[in-house]
């Protein structure tokens, strides 16, 4: 017999302003506590050295995360030049050194080889899986392990400023995948001096950004759990991105027991049906028929 979930049926979106030095999941865990929620997860980790936008998603809206995960993201980040570090950040050892510093021409220069499609390696210390372990379990561990390349999508990076010549700011959005560690490492390798994240904090995932972001503190302070439900996002905030189609009361019956529905042709792909403004399910359609996906039951 399955044991039964504790805590409350909480459904939407809470927009986390992570602070430094907290993993992604223990943040889950403190937002999960303070609403009594059953279910939680989170839409992209950040590392505890990095700060900023952590999307969480309770109860029916977990199972719209990978969509959430799929938008594009936006970092802000400086560069400490001079030093390249085990993890690419300011945590690791120093595995090369040198005593060159870039000029703001030079940086400026170089960031177009790091726009549009383009290979990166992703970082030792990274959640890539290597037979099946975490690469950075291998590498706290002390195994190496060489990671493939992987082909990545960077829309934009520019160069903010260079507030002394040891280190840059940087602004970056890219589309799944990309580890700004990465950029940070083969920046320094490519302009011949080294550098690894001293700072990192995400400003941006999908449609979520700072203007909706509450940090822990506000969260413990309001304590109240109807005070903290009106902080909630609904489920569909993540899905801005893709066509509503609007079903009647039976038709949405009929998608929530997985029964396909069939609509007037002309829309393909992937749609969220709604009735009377609530999401139903996430459904394919082709060739005027709606199969469901994913069943919300809200």
């Amino acid at each position: 017999m399955a044991r039964k979930r504790r805590g409350r049926p909480v459904h939407g979106w809470f927009i986390l302003d992570k602070p430094l030095g907290m993993t992604s999941t223990q943040a889950v865990g403190k937002v999960r506590r303070g609403f009594d929620a059953a279910k939680a997860g989170h839409a992209g980790t950040l590392d505890p050295l990095a700060s900023g936008i952590l999307p969480i998603a309770m109860g029916e809206a977990t199972k719209v995360v990978a969509m959430a995960m799929d938008g594009a993201k936006a970092y802000r980040f400086a560069i400490h030049w001079g030093e390249e570090r085990d993890t690419d950040d300011a945590e690791g050892q120093i595995v090369a050194e040198s005593g060159e510093r870039p000029t703001q021409a030079q940086i400026e220069a170089a960031l177009p080889q790091f726009t549009g499609e383009i290979e990166q390696v992703p970082p030792a210390y990274s959640a890539i899986k290597v037979n099946g372990a975490r690469a950075y379990d291998l590498a706290r561990g002390g195994e190496s392990s060489e990671l493939a390349a992987r082909l990545i999508r960077i829309d934009e990076l520019r160069l903010l400023e260079c507030p002394e010549p040891d280190h840059a700011v940087l602004e970056m959005i890219c589309g799944k995948g990309a580890y700004v560690r990465g950029v940070a490492r083969d920046l320094g390798r490519l302009l011949g001096c080294y550098g690894h994240v001293s700072e990192l904090r995400r400003t941006r995932v999908g449609d979520f950004d700072e203007s909706m972001a509450i940090s822990l503190d506000k969260l413990e302070d309001m304590g109240h759990k109807k005070a903290l439900d009106d902080l909630l996002l609904p489920v569909e905030a993540a899905l801005a991105d893709i066509p509503a189609l609007a079903v009647t009361g039976p038709e949405a019956e009929r998608l929530r027991f997985g029964q396909a529905i069939r609509v007037p042709h002309g829309v393909e792909g992937t749609v969220y049906a709604t009735t009377d403004g609530r999401p139903v399910a996430l459904a394919e359609i082709h060739a005027g028929e709606v199969r469901p996906v994913r069943v919300f039951n809200l």
